[in-house]
């Protein structure tokens, strides 16, 4: 298959990289991105002798606040716009360049440009690594993107350093068999990689004993509640019974008044008595235990409360907003944005001086009122002009605002100094009148 100027190699023929070769180039498969999962994670020890090991990636996505926190991250990252600059002087002016923003703008034949995005980052956390394959012309211009399956993609490390990946077939993406490429067609954004530098971390490592303890207690509820909220018991009498006798009483008070029967009328005889043992929601505090679990997820994940509707404070009002959603972008998106920005400078090739940016201001944004208070003290201060400030708010330009200006009584603190150094108009010496001459009128 010819995806690139250079022949792709099948890995069942003679492959790009030999794993196996004795003679040729050695590479050493260094784990996929998602390694962790087929491990034995265990809340403590011997848990998963006794079933309780921690839940898998996917029911782990089915606590709503990990999948809040991927969503709301990937969501906001992939809303904000991504514009062409090269810097000018010393500062970044956006730049028309087709061979770089053209395969941003439409990635490939089934993702625009929010799509692939939010799919880059929607991999980056729930998996560690994002992979895009890079699809170029004979120019080796890049003229399409697709983001891997991690699950598909293997690193490979050869004797001399140089790194390989290894892609699984996939169709979608045009891979109707496994191929092994250079480090140079794969864009590999990845989180935190504590144990290799080429496998990434996801925070829902950090995040499954709580959402697995939040998948718990939602379960547990629901058998809770669709038991009428009665809670299990013990079926008792003073006087011995057999094994067989004691199975056919359980067996009918299960069928007869759990479920949907639990709540209806039982009437037993012979001294049995019935008590419970379960605790109920109130005496576990469930709630209290979910709202940690939330909070311990979002705390992995860097997301604040508000964001995903858990704040019980209400802590998000106009009066701070401003101030909120930059403490989100600096604590939660401002290290994923510069990321994505420097990986698509390196795998685009952009030159220097020349590069990605986000364009944060969407997020950023205050409310109206501090906005025009804002532009009105910048306009006024002379160092932003009127059709910047305009531009800002979407407003056409208007004829003679493209000049900062300020009020004419200001001057320069060097124009005041040797102004000073003259005397002052008060101090002037008056000349004396002179003395009338003989003729003239005294009067």
């Amino acid at each position: 298959m010819h995806l690139f100027p250079w022949q792709l190699k099948s890995a069942r023929h003679a492959s790009v990289v030999s794993v196996a070769s004795a003679n040729g180039p050695q590479a050493v498969p260094v784990g996929s991105a998602s390694s962790f999962i087929g491990m034995i994670r265990e809340a403590f020890a011997g848990a998963w002798q006794s079933g309780e090991a921690l839940d898998c990636r996917e029911d782990l996505l089915a606590f709503s606040a990990v999948y809040a926190c991927v969503d709301r991250i990937a969501s906001d990252i992939a809303k904000l716009g991504i514009r062409y600059v090269r810097r000018e002087g010393v500062i970044w002016r956006e730049y028309r360049a087709p061979r770089f923003t053209t395969p941003l703008r439409r990635p490939n034949a089934y993702q625009n440009r929010i799509q692939f995005v939010k799919a880059w980052q929607a991999s980056k956390l729930l998996f560690g690594n994002v992979y895009v394959l890079l699809v170029r012309d004979a120019m080796r211009n890049v003229i399409a993107m697709y983001v891997l399956d991690p699950t598909r993609v293997r690193p490979l490390v050869a004797t001399s350093g140089a790194v390989f990946y290894q892609l699984g077939a996939d169709p979608l993406k045009g891979l109707p068999e496994q191929i092994t490429v250079p480090a140079a067609e794969i864009i590999h954004d990845r989180g935190i990689c504590p144990w290799h530098p080429l496998i990434g971390v996801s925070p829902i490592v950090a995040a499954a004993a709580a959402g697995t303890m939040g998948n718990r207690i939602q379960f547990n509820s629901r058998k809770f509640f669709g038991n009428m909220s009665r809670p299990g018991g013990i079926l008792s009498t003073t006087g011995k019974i057999s094994d067989e006798t004691a199975d056919r009483l359980k067996k009918h008070w299960e069928t007869n008044y759990g479920g949907e029967n639990a709540g209806r009328v039982a009437v037993v005889g012979d001294g049995l008595q019935y008590s419970t043992v379960m605790m109920s929601a109130i005496d576990a505090q469930l709630i209290e235990q979910l709202k940690w679990a939330v909070e311990d997820v979002a705390r992995c994940f860097h997301v604040p409360l508000y964001k995903i509707g858990a704040d019980p404070t209400g802590s998000k009002t106009a009066a701070n907003i401003g101030a909120l959603e930059q403490s989100y972008y600096t604590d939660c998106l401002q290290a994923p944005i510069e990321e994505l920005e420097l990986c698509l400078d390196e795998g685009l090739d952009a030159p220097d001086g020349q590069g990605f940016e986000v364009d944060v201001r969407g997020l950023l944004r205050m409310d109206p009122v501090a906005r025009y208070d804002a532009h009105s003290k910048a306009v006024g201060g002379g160092w932003m002009a009127p059709n910047e400030a305009r531009a800002a708010e979407n407003m056409p330009p208007v004829a003679g605002g493209d000049t900062p200006y300020l009020q004419q009584q200001n001057y320069a603190l060097s124009a005041l100094a040797e102004r000073d150094k003259s005397p002052a108009p008060s101090r002037t010496e008056r000349s004396e009148p002179t003395e009338p001459t003989h003729g003239d009128d005294p009067k």
